[in-house]
């Protein structure tokens, strides 16, 4: 397998696959170790190069659909919301107005100020009170809050 021992080769992805998980901590290149040291055995035994490849890509395909899951959750390794992640679906406060046509337009939220656009090219003034949907890029898009009914009349 590739000018090396079938054996030989699967040792080193064994290795090379264990000290990535340890440096990443992703629990996703231990899985095709797993697969590794399973093509590993079929070598040893005599498999040629499709029965090696088989059986690394079905026990990898296993491990890391069956068991990453029950690991993720045992472990309880959670995603982490980036500073980005936390503004969406927050409240912000329209502090230059938003003018998609200009364009134009900033939204302090989360304590910070952020370029923003209007989700469906409304001009939203200077004051108002805007709810975060999404995030393109850099800029916010935003929507205005809907105004209460007893606050119209």
């Amino acid at each position: 397998m590739f000018g090396i021992p079938g054996c030989l080769f699967w040792l080193i992805a064994v290795a090379a696959l264990v000290l990535l998980e340890s440096a990443t901590m992703a629990l996703t290149c231990i899985w095709f170790a797993v697969g590794a040291v399973g093509a590993l055995a079929v070598s040893l035994l005599g498999g040629g190069f499709w029965p090696q490849m088989i059986v690394f890509v079905l026990l990898s395909a296993l491990c890391l659909a069956a068991v990453r899951p029950v690991a993720v959750r045992r472990l309880g390794i959670k995603k982490t919301a980036t500073n980005a992640d936390r503004v969406l679906q927050s409240r912000g406060v329209v502090v230059e107005t938003i003018d998609n046509g200009i364009p134009s337009g900033q939204v302090r939220a989360a304590g910070q100020i952020w370029t923003a656009r209007a989700a469906d090219d409304q001009v939203i003034p200077k004051g108002e009170t805007v709810i975060v949907l999404q995030i393109q890029g850099v800029k916010l898009i935003v929507e205005p809050l809907p105004v209460p009914a007893e606050s119209r009349s």
